[in-house]
């Protein structure tokens, strides 16, 4: 009987392992891949995620707006596209065709890395575009969705292209997310 419980666990394990792997994303940048452990605490935008991932729409899409010492925001895969459908006067302004997603507040702090989702004022309005923090930002905690964190390749973070702070970090010429993909590298 204890083999046979040690064989289930086994196989229990080892079916676990794709599942564990789905758990981060890999964005390839023009400095090198950035590795995102997702958070289980935000399971619906963590989904939502992995399943823009899978289907491409993430590829080549702007870090539209990038202010230093505080964060780098992206995702618009309406008209961030920098191959499709590149609209800088409105990157930032869209998102996906599937519907907003009701906020998954956490008490994980924003600092360093953090993986947030970007919202309009309605805190039930996050879509497809996100943001990496360069530093800490505690007076974002509790107000906006913990998606992940940064667990390598936070250098190349740091080498994203930053914007002008007059036009409230809009990049001109942006740097983009060559390829994002579910799972790590």
């Amino acid at each position: 009987m204890k083999l046979v419980r040690f064989a289930l666990a086994g196989v229990l394990a080892l079916t676990a392992l794709p599942a564990l792997a789905a758990d981060y994303l890999t964005i390839q940048l023009k400095d090198g891949p950035v590795v995102v452990e997702l958070n289980p605490q935000a399971p619906k935008h963590a989904e939502r995620l992995k399943e823009l991932a899978s289907e491409g729409k993430y590829d080549n899409v702007a870090f539209h707006r990038v202010i230093d010492g505080f964060m780098a925001q992206t995702g618009d895969v309406e008209f961030g596209n920098m191959e499709k459908s590149f609209d800088p006067r409105r990157a930032g302004m869209g998102g996906s065709d599937k519907p907003d997603l009701k906020a998954e507040f956490s008490k994980t702090p924003f600092e360093r890395g953090t993986v947030g989702m970007a919202r309009s004022q309605d805190p039930n309005s996050a879509n497809s575009q996100f943001f990496i923090m360069f530093d800490e930002g505690s007076f974002l905690n509790g107000q906006y969705t913990v998606v992940g964190k940064v667990v390598s390749g936070m250098e190349a973070v740091d080498k994203i292209k930053r914007g002008a702070q007059s036009a409230n970090g809009a990049v001109q010429n942006p740097d983009r997310m060559i390829k994002v993909t579910v799972g790590k590298p």
